[in-house]
């Protein structure tokens, strides 16, 4: 672990100044990233034709991000951050430039995989920045620093994505981003030579090992992709798309399992449930947001720049959530937390369908989606400071890679499967009502079920001075009291979504 800090040395002081202004940049750029393209999505799928392929611009970007993340996840362990962090850079710069320039769909699609790739490479380096360059005591701050940044791209992004998209073009959307990214790695740069080669502790993963995670990585990609084009094609009656998502859930059942703590799928008490947890979470909240400017857009008539701010009261929500969630003088434990903030999510979900009714003013997704983005600050926030207070410094990038293996696999499965069902059901002349009506209602059950599996996060240890006590069946086993301060830990993770 590492050593104290004095209360001086705070996450913008001289010291550390540096790295949290470049980490900040750069969470501010994906942040943006994210919203502003969820905004302009409805239009550029209109003009190049893929609005029955809508779904695959974000789930197959989740689906990359699954291949970076396993891949980064070692080579975090072993080298440091700073090769994984440029890396992911270059891939997420270059995939936006392929979209910008983009003349069809499908070449659209090309540039969300690209910059998928390098989304996962950049979200387990930045993990892995604020484990090695911060003590223990400032990851909760640091932390609330990252939540924090996603405020400003949730109140410029959706407006500026939906004025261009509307006014100028699209491809500004994609277009203006490279160049800041450019910027913020300038920034953190200098700093990350010095976070190379500093775990404490020996690897715990051979060479051997560490080339069949990438490997069941591969496999997790591809079925992951052949689970999303099966189930999108087997709508529409062929049968070689029945073969392919058949082939994707043999893939997935194979490699899930080898790239997530033993424990996971079965649910096991601590940091498995975590992961899990992260997981349903990210397939119901995600899912349900992507088609929230697609309806607004396409059933209520709404213009991308009004429906985007949708998207901005969600992510001030979210900066709330995880605000209140980390006094210290927190009366809930984070079990507690989990559980509520899953309800939360569930019962704003429900009441998404209100916004298809003519009766009901549009303008109601607004404040629903205040709620449920307050509550994914409540729940989910917690799961990025538990998955380090449960690392060893070897496992760092593991463990992240792990954590956010579940976040990308679960808007994954959440937005392919919600994109197949709308795949099959679009009515290009009609209306696509009660499909909205539909994938809403059966992500609000998602949610719901991510309440039941908070509860089993009830044992996981929160003192982050101590560390967890690894039992032999692999389970990890709380210290004896928590500490109140420590509740300040429960922040934001380093990035929403991708």
């Amino acid at each position: 672990m590492s050593s104290p800090t004095s209360s001086l040395d705070g996450p913008l002081s001289p010291r550390y100044r540096v790295v949290t202004a470049g980490l900040l940049a750069l969470v501010t750029l994906v942040a943006f990233e994210a919203l502003a393209v969820s905004t302009a999505m409805p239009v550029v799928a209109r003009e190049l034709g893929g609005v029955r392929s809508y779904g695959l611009a974000f789930s197959l970007f989740l689906t990359m991000q699954l291949l970076g993340t396993v891949l980064a996840g070692g080579w975090s362990d072993r080298r440091g951050p700073q090769g994984p962090l440029i890396c992911g850079l270059v891939l997420f710069v270059a995939g936006l430039l392929v979209c910008g320039l983009a003349m069809n769909f499908p070449v659209l699609l090309l540039g969300r995989v690209v910059s998928g790739a390098g989304g996962g490479f950049l979200g387990v380096a930045l993990y892995v920045v604020v484990a090695r360059a911060y003590p223990d005591a400032l990851h909760p701050r640091v932390f609330g620093w990252i939540s924090a940044a996603w405020v400003l791209p949730s109140v410029i992004g959706p407006p500026v994505a939906g004025w261009l998209a509307d006014q100028v073009t699209w491809r500004a959307v994609f277009l203006g981003v490279p160049p800041f990214a450019v910027l913020a790695l300038a920034v953190l740069l200098p700093r990350l030579a010095h976070l190379e080669g500093t775990p404490t502790e020996a690897p715990t993963l051979a060479a051997g090992e560490r080339r069949r995670r990438v490997l069941f990585g591969l496999a997790l990609a591809s079925g992951a992709t052949l689970v999303q084009w099966g189930a999108q094609e087997a709508a529409t009656g062929r049968p070689a798309a029945l073969f392919g998502l058949a082939a994707g859930v043999v893939l997935l059942v194979v490699s899930l399992p080898r790239l997530l703590p033993p424990g996971t799928l079965a649910l096991r008490r601590g940091l498995p449930s975590v992961i899990a947890v992260r997981g349903l979470f990210t397939a119901s909240f995600f899912a349900a947001e992507t088609f929230v400017p697609l309806m607004l857009v396409q059933e209520r008539g709404l213009r991308p720049l009004v429906a985007g701010l949708a998207l901005t009261s969600g992510a001030v929500g979210w900066a709330t959530g995880s605000w209140v969630q980390s006094r210290p003088r927190q009366p809930w434990s984070r079990s507690a937390l989990l559980v509520a903030g899953a309800l939360v999510v569930a019962v704003a979900t429900a009441a998404l369908p209100l916004a298809v009714l003519p009766q009901v003013p549009p303008y109601i997704v607004a404040p629903l989606w205040l709620v449920a983005g307050f509550g994914m600050g409540l729940a989910m926030t917690t799961t990025s400071v538990l998955a380090l207070e449960l690392s060893p410094a070897s496992e760092q990038g593991r463990n992240s890679a792990s954590l956010q293996i579940s976040d990308s696999l679960g808007g994954v499965l959440g937005i392919g499967l919600a994109g197949a069902v709308f795949a099959a059901l679009h009515q290009p002349s009609g209306d696509d009502g009660p499909v909205f009506v539909g994938i809403w209602l059966g992500l609000a059950v998602v949610a719901a079920l991510a309440a039941l599996v908070g509860r089993r996060t009830a044992t996981v240890p929160v003192v982050p001075a101590e560390p967890a006590l690894q039992l032999a069946d692999g389970s990890a086993q709380a210290p004896s009291e928590a500490d109140a301060a420590c509740a300040d830990a429960e922040r934001a993770g380093v990035h929403r979504t991708a």
